[in-house]
């Protein structure tokens, strides 16, 4: 019986290190940055682990008013592009404290 206990203890302390681990990977995953460059650098952006837009640059040549559609899909393409880079450096700072657990909701 008591080595449960002491098994339930260790399974406790570690989930709350764990969790402490997280918590702190969250907070430098707000610090850290993607940063994506599209249609030969008409458009550029830098989005952080929080999947926050940081910085959008925009070229002066990619600005035509005739055709606003260009302009609309290099930014769509790059804000997908930055979200799913951002997606991959969140997995794997996550997987360094979970150990890759699967954890629910496909996240980490």
């Amino acid at each position: 019986m008591f080595g449960n206990k002491a098994q339930m203890q260790n399974m406790l302390k570690k989930a709350r290190k764990m969790q402490e681990d997280l918590q702190k990977k969250q907070e430098e995953l707000k610090k850290q940055t993607v940063d994506v460059s599209v249609g030969g650098g008409a458009v550029s952006l830098t989005m952080n682990g929080e999947k926050q837009i940081v910085a959008l640059k925009i070229a002066k040549d990619a600005i035509d008013p005739e055709d606003p559609e260009i302009l609309e899909d290099l930014i769509t393409t790059a804000v997908n592009e930055a979200g799913k880079k951002a997606d991959e450096m969140v997995q794997k700072s996550m997987s360094e404290v979970t150990g890759g657990l699967g954890l629910p909701g496909g996240m980490f």
